[in-house]
């Protein structure tokens, strides 16, 4: 639950452009994981369901910027 908070701090420093830039680039990484992922499986599969997530924390915060709450 800590990592949960911490990364959620540290989105507030972030501004909306660099926000963007790292969902797009971690859209990038979950594709080539869920690619590995298809071809052998991984050694720790909950990596995919943890990067999902981050990425969905993301874009919430984007939205809250967007909306002004």
């Amino acid at each position: 639950m800590a990592k949960k908070v911490d990364f959620n701090k540290s989105l507030k420093d972030l501004s909306a452009d660099d926000l963007k830039a790292r969902i797009a680039e971690d859209k990038l990484r979950l594709k080539k994981l869920e690619f590995a992922h298809a071809i052998s499986p991984l050694e720790s599969p909950m990596s995919i369901r943890i990067l999902r997530r981050d990425i969905s924390r993301l874009a919430t915060a984007l939205r809250k910027r967007d909306l002004g709450i």
